[in-house]
């Protein structure tokens, strides 16, 4: 068996494009909110996604493959540094006016990839914060994408359901007029503006059940206070379509220069997160009300990049990455029929939690890697992480760039090698549990075990709880108490990775 550096450099020729294929385009394909049992790859759900299927299909579809976080931020921080987010104690759920997470200095993935002679994008929801604080939306943004290594960049500021519902093109606010600037705050409102609450008739497409009912645009409430910006602000039903559209430029942009430069474009799509407004080719599509027929406006979207790709003969020598930012949610504060009309489908799969959980729901995600002519299809159970790409990436280009959280899987990213991770942190709301082998630690917490709000398992306990995946994947039969060595192993392992803010027996973490 080739190894995976003999591998690629075995493949060297270029393209029609002129491109060296020991250089690939990279495209990572980035879902929110989508659960492993929402893609039909995994045979575990309802909804049909025949166009991530066929992606999966084509190259390696990882069965243990993980985000590092059970929301968002976290995820996509780990993402493109290469870092645990539990080690930044400013990696959590940001607000729409946060700033920019990342710090300026440090090396991305972009940067890397940037340095290496790529073309680098970002194209869609970014929640890693913009500025410096007190951003003012109406002049150039002195902090954006484009100070971690991306070239160009088209993103919504935070969420679908966070203020201000506006797109940042590189550093300026999209469509906005110096006679109607854009006001933001998450502390309080603005004088005579309405929110759901002083004015419930305002919400014709949405109501809020829970955390959402500030600023009420395109007839749904948000999270969040905005005055004014009126011609900047989105319309929700285009907003797959915009985003679309913006990647396939950013392609055609690329190719246009005929200098065989490869490209990275991270394509973050925004279904299917709350608000679930669907574009009107897919409204009741899929029975299962708004969050089914996102999951196949995601779907669709996946499709339309792939044909790009394919018209524009890149199929071959592009390397596409497709996972989701953390596990699935129905009700995540909007009554939006989720519940009422998810039937049968089980967006975790056969998995316990979903998003904000510590259990697998919350973070075993669908992740799978593409690379026609490169990779033969197949089926990998290693363990894997997102966490993984910037130092598996690197290595494929001939960066020397590293972390110490991210390892070098890039043979079993391209399935060359069989062997994954020996052990894998993962977080949740600033909890940690920890996957060695075939084994879950999940330490005692206080709190209930059920988030009540979106109704579902939270993994939290006070006692720990100790799960052989292999045997029990449905995490039913709790070995904490029937196997006391291997639970200490495993909180000896835990201690050791995490460090000494860590303590064993209480399950506390104290890094800060």
């Amino acid at each position: 068996m080739l190894g995976p550096l003999a591998f690629v450099a075995a493949s060297c020729h270029t393209t029609t494009t002129g491109q060296d294929v020991t250089t690939p385009n990279i495209l990572i394909i980035y879902a929110d909110d989508l659960g492993y049992g929402d893609v039909s790859a995994y045979g575990q759900g309802q909804i049909q996604t025949p166009n991530i299927d066929k992606l999966a299909a084509s190259g390696v579809r990882f069965t243990n493959g993980y985000a590092t976080s059970a929301t968002c931020t976290p995820s996509r921080l780990a993402l493109l540094t290469g870092t645990y987010p539990w080690r930044n104690e400013n990696a959590k759920i940001l607000p729409g006016d946060a700033p920019l997470l990342i710090d300026t200095a440090s090396v991305t993935l972009p940067d890397l990839l940037k340095k290496e002679g790529y073309a680098t994008g970002v194209v869609g929801k970014w929640h890693l914060g913009l500025g410096s604080g007190n951003v003012d939306w109406n002049r150039a943004i002195a902090k954006t994408p484009n100070d971690l290594g991306f070239d160009y960049s088209y993103i919504m500021a935070a969420t679908n359901d966070r203020v201000p519902t506006v797109f940042v093109e590189n550093r300026n606010v999209v469509g906005l007029t110096a006679g109607d600037p854009l006001l933001v705050s998450y502390e309080k409102n603005f004088p005579g503006e309405p929110t759901a609450v002083t004015n419930p008739e305002l919400m014709t497409r949405m109501k809020w059940h829970h955390g959402h009912n500030q600023s009420v645009h395109n007839g749904i409430p948000r999270i969040g206070y905005m005055k004014g910006g009126k011609s900047a602000l989105w319309k929700d039903e285009l907003m797959a379509e915009t985003f679309l559209a913006k990647a396939t430029a950013f392609i055609d942009s690329h190719l246009a220069k005929k200098n065989g430069q490869p490209f990275f474009l991270y394509y973050a799509l925004n279904q299917p997160h709350v608000p679930r407004v669907p574009g009107a080719r897919f409204v009741g599509k899929s029975g299962l009300g708004p969050r089914g027929d996102a999951v196949l406006e995601a779907d669709w979207c996946v499709g339309e990049i792939m044909k790009k790709l394919k018209e524009a003969g890149l199929t071959n020598n592009t390397l596409v990455i497709f996972s989701s930012d953390n596990g699935p949610v129905l009700n995540d504060g909007y009554y939006d029929d989720a519940v009422e009309k998810n039937g049968t489908h089980t967006p975790w799969g056969q998995f316990r939690g979903g998003k904000y959980s510590l259990l697998e729901a919350g973070t075993r995600v669908p992740f799978s890697v593409s690379w026609p002519g490169r990779i033969k299809a197949a089926v990998s159970d290693a363990l894997i992480c997102q966490l993984d790409l910037f130092s598996s990436i690197a290595s494929l280009v001939g960066s020397t760039a590293s972390t110490t959280d991210s390892q070098n899987l890039l043979g079993t990213l391209l399935g060359t090698s069989e062997t994954g991770r020996a052990n894998l942190v993962l977080e949740a709301s600033g909890r940690l549990a920890f996957r060695s082998g075939n084994w879950l630690l999940i330490p005692p917490y206080p709190g209930k075990p059920v988030n009540e709000q979106v109704q579902l398992e939270t993994g939290l306990s006070p006692s720990p709880q100790l799960y052989n995946l292999r045997s029990d994947p449905g995490q039913q039969k709790n070995l904490a108490q029937s196997l006391p060595d291997k639970l200490t192993e495993m909180q000896k392992q835990m201690k050791q990775v995490v460090g000494d803010g860590y303590q064993a027996n209480t399950g506390e973490l104290q890094l800060h």
